[in-house]
């Protein structure tokens, strides 16, 4: 069987408008919203961890490769969801939780990496080399061979592995895998920037020619044909309290030069809290494949934050609150790892960061057991409680309309999933015809 990505390079070459978000977060409630979604449309569903979040040693999720994909698949069993329609991706898998140490050791943990994930049925690879290692020059940029070679070494890794599941299935599904040197930080920028270079047409190409170079050295015929795509910087970030948006004339050259290459698309990263209608230019322009983290689980939070406002407005006796944000912010502020070097200033100022931010490192924390046991309280308070219609009109204006109009109910789950489908739907109008939502400029 044919992996079902390439279906996207197909249409485009026939001249439909075609691209897939990639959807990478590892929230409980947000893939679940993600999935239901889905279900809506019948659709293929791209679904990604990072090598920071899933990797051989738990990453900060405490989740293996096959792990996590048990873990989403059990998701997609409790909601009715085909499995058949999601397709796993393994976002910067490379040596990037490594990359302290020397490049033989930190390479010999991304090999190790890229096989777990290709022997638990990833079926989109990104092959992240693109950082400095251990015993690497610092003074000196790395060269495009360099990282392509370390890339095909990679991508060697992940083919024996399939061949291993070939001889088991002989229908086993071939990866594809998505390459690129200019690779934006996972996560957002940690500086505020009001513009971002778009990748120059040179450093795009140069990738392309060091990867072809490096497969003709290892031998690896027609191995180019499994590369769907190029990371590239289309000049889109975001940060800790501003977004770049997409311009499509700073743009145009690169997009254009993709023309010449009709065999691959464009992934963006750092898509989050794009306007929809520049989400839609970025796929009309070859930017086909559309990644978003963040922004789901700032959805997320902002949907919860929402609840514990209602909560303390219908739920009489305090003693009773969960007191969701407080208990968040004690787990942040007991453990500071992951916000700490990216939140400065007063402490008044790291308190609304730590809330607030574009950057969304609070999303480290939500599977905590003390903050899952606060939502869990939070959640059982409003679906005991008789919340006033325009009392959710206040913190929840979106939802309150479908609930107005019949279409959701009130249930604390079902509003905060309905948040998260605010995020999602902006990236269905994006890659999808005719998808109409509101306020889309």
């Amino acid at each position: 069987m044919k992996n079902r990505l390439l279906n996207i390079i197909e249409k485009r070459k026939l001249g439909i408008h075609s691209g897939i978000p990639s959807f990478c977060c590892a929230n409980k409630i947000v893939i679940e919203a993600i999935l239901e979604q889905s279900r809506r449309f019948d659709d293929l569903c791209l679904i990604e961890a990072t090598s920071n979040q899933v990797n051989q040693y738990g990453g900060y999720t405490g989740m293996t490769p096959m792990e996590f994909k048990e873990y989403t698949y059990s998701i997609a069993d409790k909601i009715g969801f085909d499995k058949s329609n999601i397709i796993l991706g393994g976002d910067h898998m490379g040596p990037l939780p490594w990359a302290e140490l020397p490049a033989i050791e930190a390479m010999e943990e991304a090999k190790k990496l890229v096989r777990l994930c290709v022997l638990a049925g990833y079926k989109k690879i990104h092959l992240d080399t693109s950082m400095k290692l251990g015993d690497d020059d610092e003074n000196e940029k790395l060269s495009y061979d360099v990282i392509a070679e370390r890339g095909v070494i990679l991508y060697k890794e992940c083919m024996k592995a399939y061949n291993e599941m070939l001889e088991i299935n002989p229908d086993e599904i071939k990866p594809v895998f998505v390459i690129g040197s200019e690779v934006p930080i996972p996560g957002g920028a940690k500086e505020k920037e009001n513009s971002v270079e778009v990748t120059d047409i040179e450093d795009f190409e140069n990738t392309i020619f060091a990867y072809k170079k490096m497969f003709m050295k290892y031998e690896l015929d027609n191995c180019w044909d499994d590369i769907i795509a190029v990371v590239v910087q289309p000049g889109v970030e975001f940060c800790e309290d501003n977004i770049v948006i997409y311009d499509r004339q700073k743009a145009k050259h690169l997009c254009e030069t993709l023309k010449q290459y009709p065999d691959i698309v464009f992934e963006g990263h750092s898509t989050d809290y794009q306007p929809p209608i520049k989400l839609k230019e970025m796929v009309e322009d070859g930017i086909a494949i559309i990644k978003v983290g963040p922004a789901l689980s700032y959805a997320l939070r902002e949907g919860v934050f929402a609840l514990a406002s209602i909560e303390k407005e219908v739920v009489f006796n305090k003693s009773e609150w969960s007191n969701f944000k407080e208990v968040l912010e004690t787990e942040m502020k007991e453990n500071d790892k992951y916000w700490k070097k990216y939140y400065g200033g007063s402490e008044e100022h790291k308190l609304m960061s730590r809330r607030y931010s574009f950057s969304d490192r609070c999303r480290y924390y939500f599977i905590r057991p003390n903050v899952e046991k606060a939502i869990q309280k939070l959640f059982e308070n409003i679906d005991k409680s008789d919340v006033p219609l325009g009392l959710l009109h206040q913190y929840m204006p979106s939802q309150y309309v479908k609930v107005r109009d019949g279409l959701l109910p009130i249930k604390a789950k079902d509003l905060v999933k309905d948040a998260i489908v605010n995020v999602i739907d902006d990236y269905n109008y994006a890659v999808k015809y005719n998808y109409l939502i509101k306020g889309v400029i």
